[in-house]
């Protein structure tokens, strides 16, 4: 057996973590947008999720969002974690190690790191981290999970050229051009491990007993996992835990899969091979299902997919994954189609899955 993960097994380790990233929450209320209950009554989002059956959030922050409302900020991130200790939810925190998103098209290095050497930006991204989790530690906030990175398929702090809005502009293929290639994981694989050991080290050093992830999408892949977390392995990197990005209708939207049950079906298979191969536990730390209000059975469906998900990650993993989160569940659909709300706010039957996942 190869082992890359450092055992966190705990004598009297907790129940089956449900969850949901929420990182929308405090812009949507300055928006004014508003969250109910089944009941109708108005609700806190955090505290809707405790109420719907969730005993966990995930949280992402950013390293300079001032262009984009500073939302995800260390500061904004403080918001959202007290709200959660308050409700004594469990806190997941999501380095995402840029300005803005990133994810697998994407991994722009943070505007003040661009140009830096690799020696200096494992300065950068080691004195970011310390700061963000030192200022939570300062402010009586403990996560029990720690990201470095997100969805880092292809590796992270790699920036590709972008238009004004800083989407991905595309060349006339529907492929991105890279930039600057520093923590690509293809094209500087020692480079990428080097970063992340930086990260993990720089997370161990405010809070040693925190469970330190390495997060890759597409859970159902395990060409991908093997090739990723072999990098990472090969240069000298660890980590605690494993989260997968797990989406059904992504996987047949992008071509990965033909068969959303089918998906399901490889990722569950998959986690049990990680856990075995690199000897850590998994969770899947971001899922979602398609919403569509004028289609009841649609939203039935996400239901029972999201029950399945749940029930198989607790009874078919060996007891290795150890929860599954919803990415930004109160989404309105016309924002994003993945969420589990309605376009007013309140939850659709996708939500029930949380607490009648056994059906």
């Amino acid at each position: 057996m190869l082992v890359s993960c450092k055992s966190t097994s705990k004598e009297k380790e907790p129940e089956f973590w449900l969850g949901a990233d929420i990182g929308w929450c405090t812009e949507y209320e300055a928006k004014g947008y508003k969250f109910y209950n089944k009941a109708g009554e108005e609700k806190e989002c955090t505290a809707l999720m405790k109420e719907l059956g969730l005993n966990a959030v995930r949280h992402r922050v950013w390293v300079d969002p001032s262009k984009h409302g500073n939302w995800c900020s260390k500061e904004d991130l403080l918001v959202k974690c007290q709200r959660a200790k308050a409700l004594d939810m469990e806190i997941m925190v999501d380095f995402h190690y840029s300005d803005w998103w990133a994810d697998p098209q994407k991994q722009n290095i943070p505007a003040s790191w661009s140009g830096h050497s690799y020696e200096q930006m494992k300065q950068d991204l080691a004195a970011h981290t310390v700061e963000v989790l030192q200022y939570l530690k300062d402010n009586d906030i403990e996560p029990k999970w720690i990201q470095v990175g997100n969805e880092t398929r292809n590796g992270f702090l790699w920036t590709v050229r972008s238009n004004e809005h800083g989407w991905p502009e595309l060349d006339e293929n529907g492929n991105t051009t890279i930039v600057e290639s520093m923590g690509h994981a293809k094209n500087n694989p020692e480079q990428y491990a080097g970063l992340f050991a930086a990260g993990y080290d720089a997370c161990k050093s405010v809070f040693p007993d925190a469970i330190v992830m390495v997060h890759l999408d597409n859970g159902f892949d395990r060409d991908l996992y093997d090739w990723n977390l072999g990098t990472l392995k090969a240069g000298g990197a660890k980590w605690d835990m494993i989260g997968m990005s797990l989406y059904p209708y992504w996987a047949l939207d992008g071509g990965f899969r033909d068969d959303e049950e089918q998906t399901i079906t490889d990722c569950i298979e998959n986690i049990r091979y990680v856990a075995e191969k690199f000897g850590c536990d998994v969770m899947i730390v971001e899922t979602g299902f398609y919403v569509d209000e004028d289609d009841p059975e649609r939203l039935e469906r996400g239901r029972r997919q999201l029950a399945r998900v749940i029930r198989e990650s607790m009874n078919e993993t060996d007891g290795h994954c150890k929860g599954v989160f919803y990415w930004e569940p109160e989404c309105k659909p016309s924002q994003y189609k993945l969420g589990a709300f309605t376009e007013d706010g309140h939850p659709t039957v996708i939500m029930d899955a949380f607490t009648d996942w056994s059906e």
